[in-house]
């Protein structure tokens, strides 16, 4: 997969430039998104946002990590609280907010919803692209305001979760974990995620080391998001799943909760 960097106006070549720096990536001057270029995707700053941004006439829309506007906004607004799948598979309850180590992060959704709902969340994304899509994302929602109690229990690592999960300062209550899967849900707007996130880092192939991995760290539990009729990742057996619609949730209990 071919990427760059590019700025739309003068404004952003700064910004622009330091990216590319630091992530080793060519850097294009205003590209012209809707021609067939070598460049396959483009890390786009415009405006002051940064986007990942597909090439090409038909090219789909840009992808942003979005804690503001949209489906996240409206999901912390009409979600159901307490009583979403993610929710209870986490331990979510009346007196018990659980920290949680999130070490799949991607766009930050699961764990923007954790955050709202008054749970200490932990994210490690382990892409340097997705992470930069990630602080843009959070620093956009600080900026815009009256999210700053949400975001103050949101704490963004880089890095390899294998690696970082064996050296925990402090051991969380769960681990939550959401690799990367050939998902099969047609709807336009996960289609169009999956396919840019899958061509930028590719299907996770270390899944069951992950998974080793985060009960090697001794949580109470760990929470595995799963497509609904997908195979349970390659190691020991769930204690209890929690299914949904289209995805399902594998607990992995340990022991119990704390109490608040």
């Amino acid at each position: 997969m071919s990427l760059a960097v590019g700025w739309q106006a003068e404004a952003d070549r700064e910004r622009a430039e330091q990216l590319a720096n630091a992530l080793e990536l060519p850097l294009l001057e205003q590209p012209d998104l809707d021609c067939d270029t070598l460049w396959q995707q483009v890390l786009y700053v415009a405006d002051g946002r940064l986007s990942l941004c597909a090439t090409g006439r038909k090219r789909p829309g840009p992808i942003r990590a979005d804690f503001v506007s949209g489906a996240v906004a409206h999901r912390r607004q009409f979600g159901g609280g307490t009583g979403q799948l993610i929710a209870k598979a986490c331990g979510v309850r009346k007196g018990g907010r659980p920290r949680v180590l999130d070490a799949t992060a991607g766009l930050g959704r699961d764990a923007f919803v954790l955050a709202s709902l008054g749970c200490e969340v932990s994210m490690i994304e382990r892409s340097p692209v997705v992470h930069a899509l990630l602080q843009d994302g959070l620093a956009e929602a600080r900026a815009a305001g009256g999210l700053d109690d949400i975001l103050d229990r949101m704490h963004l690592l880089q890095g390899d979760a294998i690696s970082l999960l064996s050296s925990l300062e402090v051991t969380p209550d769960v681990i939550y974990l959401d690799p990367m899967y050939p998902h099969s849900d047609k709807k336009a707007q996960v289609k169009k995620e999956m396919l840019a996130f899958r061509a930028l880092v590719g299907q996770d192939q270390d899944d069951a080391q992950l998974l080793a991995a985060a009960l090697a760290a001794n949580p109470c539990r760990v929470v595995v998001k799963r497509p609904r009729k997908a195979v349970a990742i390659e190691g020991p057996a769930p204690s209890h799943v929690i299914s949904g619609k289209s995805s399902r949730y594998d607990l992995y209990t340990l022991r119990a909760l704390p109490s608040a």
